[in-house]
């Protein structure tokens, strides 16, 4: 009859390789003991305190694991790490535990482990990965040689593209948002912050609006989106994304542990004594880890002036006018990332005077306007559109603006405001300026509403500007007539111009962005076509009319002066 082996040695719990070992007469009870004993006393794994000891060579040992539990074995002696996706498996985790992914197909994951009785790990991997793990064997020296490349190769890899100096500064409430440095904890590591720091430098360098920091199955990659345009920038080691993402929401006041849904948060970065940037932070769960993008805000935008901003003599003198007049609604319309904030915040620089009340109602503020009043609406504590405005209703203002009409409630209060002696400004997500009208009828707006209270409309999209490395082209007539252009428009020897590429626009033959605009001013002709609820090809036909320019031929006059090329006014308006 068999003899029944202790589950203990002298009270402490036997490893399970020990035990197996110990019932393959490979080990006897008493060297497991001591050598359990050891292994507690250096707070070592056991595998390791039993090979250090000689008893048993790593290779002898990996066979044995692989016989006595069934599971296959591998030869790691000869792999590079590159060669497996590690980052299949949390780095951290990975190291911690003395694991490697070796490959990943659909829910079932390969990992090549030295002690298969370490189910802790299987379980953590299991966990974390949603996937069914499929042990291998491997000698236990060989799998710490491959883990210690794989470390040194993504430590490498991240000094190599964060270089030496990466400092920069970050505004106070930021930097004391950051915990005390700890050991353990993967945001303060210095290439992290080295690397992270380099990014948002060259973001700023490259004039860029946003920054992508995208996590994939086998690769990490950041890309930039400057003049509209999303470019890559860099390829950083996939192992660090959890550890670059953790950097980010340190220092943007979000939740490291949270990764289940979206966060939104902010951050400042320190440029100089009088200037700083502000980023608004966005996280978003996807397959292989948590996207983030970073939207960069210069508040030096909104402060450029009219002149900058690209409109036309006779636009400008239509803006100015009718944001200058006692009370009404002037909006401005157009897809996302087209200019409209820019385009407020410059027409409030404007009023903003000592002996005019501002206030304004976004979600969220993007620049910080000293001497405006600005509110963060926030939907979950009740401070919506309508609940803001009907605040400003009562804090005396004489200009209200309100970030984004979205419902009847919060366009008829901005309607009423604006009816009841107020400028109020605002912004809605159409395609051009007829359209705007329409949309708000369709909204549930009275048109006798609408039509006392709009004064002005502007629609604009953003082109990629010419660089100064721009050469003429030689167009034919036929191709700028159906582009849009009139028999008129084509006198005189002027060409379009289009890009050639140098250093100074990194080879694309764009530098910055110039605004495209269509200012459709409520006449009382139009005015007659709301009252009679008419549709947005009759409001467009009579804007025509009046004299409005389409966007479409507002971009082909900025063709004619040179500023952009008819291919991007061709991308970017229809007709």
């Amino acid at each position: 009859m068999a003899a029944v082996l202790p589950n203990t040695t002298q009270g402490t719990p036997m490893a399970g390789l020990a035990r197996a070992l110990v019932q393959a007469g490979r080990l006897s009870v008493g060297q497991a003991d001591a050598l359990q004993k050891k292994a507690t006393q250096d707070k070592a794994a056991f595998i390791d305190t039993l090979l250090d000891s000689g008893i048993i060579d790593s290779g002898t040992l990996a066979s044995f694991c692989a016989e006595t539990f069934g599971y296959p074995l591998l030869d790691l002696s000869s792999f590079a790490p590159e060669a497996f996706p590690a980052a299949a498996i949390d780095a951290k985790l990975m190291q911690a535990q003395r694991v490697i992914a070796l490959a990943k197909r659909g829910n079932k994951m390969s990992v090549a482990l030295s002690d298969p009785t370490n189910t802790q790990a299987l379980d953590q991997i299991k966990f974390q990965s949603e996937a069914s793990v499929e042990p291998v064997i491997v000698a236990h020296d060989a799998l710490l040689k491959l883990l210690a490349g794989i470390a040194k190769s993504a430590e490498d890899s991240l000094n190599e593209l964060a270089g030496e100096d990466g400092e920069i500064e970050f505004a106070e409430e930021e930097a004391q948002a950051a915990p005390p440095p700890d050991p353990a904890n993967d945001v303060e590591d210095a290439p992290i912050v080295r690397f992270l720091n380099k990014i948002l430098m060259d973001a700023m360098q490259l004039g860029a609006s946003d920054i992508h920091f995208e996590p994939y199955e086998k690769y990490y990659r950041i890309r930039m989106r400057v003049d509209g345009v999303l470019r890559d920038h860099a390829n950083p080691p996939i192992g660090i994304r959890d550890k670059l993402v953790s950097r980010i929401k340190v220092l943007a006041k979000l939740d490291i542990s949270e990764k289940r849904v979206p966060q939104d948060g902010r951050m400042r970065l320190v440029m100089g004594p009088t200037k700083t940037v502000d980023f608004r932070v966005s996280t978003l769960p996807t397959l292989f880890g948590e996207k983030t993008v970073m939207r960069i805000l210069d508040a030096t935008q909104a402060q450029m002036g009219i002149d900058a901003l690209g409109y036309d003599p006779e636009q400008k003198a239509l803006l100015l006018d009718a944001i200058s007049r006692p009370y009404g609604m002037v909006l401005v319309t157009g897809p996302t990332g087209s200019g409209k904030t820019v385009s407020l915040y410059t027409c409030l620089n404007v009023l903003n005077k000592p002996g005019i009340n501002i206030s304004t109602a976004e979600d969220p503020a993007e620049i910080n306007l000293p001497g405006v009043n600005q509110v963060n609406v926030n939907d979950k504590a009740g401070l919506t559109f309508p609940v803001a405005l009907k605040s400003f209703l009562r804090q005396d203002p004489d200009i209200i603006m309100v970030g984004e009409i979205r419902d009847l409630e919060t366009a008829d209060i901005a309607i009423k405001a604006a009816q009841t002696g107020h400028m109020v400004f605002s912004t809605l997500h159409t395609n051009d300026a007829p359209s705007t009208l329409t949309r708000l009828m369709n909204m549930g707006v009275a048109p006798f509403n609408i039509a006392s209270s709009v004064i002005l409309i502007t629609a604009q999209r953003l082109a990629r500007r010419l660089c100064s490395c721009k050469q003429p082209l030689d167009t034919s007539r036929e191709v700028l007539l159906a582009a849009g252009y009139r028999e008129s428009d084509l006198e005189g020897d002027w060409k379009p111009y289009g890009p050639v590429g140098c250093d100074r626009c990194l080879g694309s033959g764009y530098k910055g962005r110039v605004g495209i605009y269509q200012l459709m001013p409520i006449t009382p002709a139009i005015e007659a076509l709301i009252l009679a609820h008419g549709n947005s090809m009759q409001i467009a036909a009579q804007a025509e009319k009046d004299g409005v320019n389409s966007l479409r031929r507002s971009g082909l006059m900025k063709v004619k002066q040179g500023l952009t090329s008819l291919e991007e006014v061709l991308g970017c308006t229809n007709e």
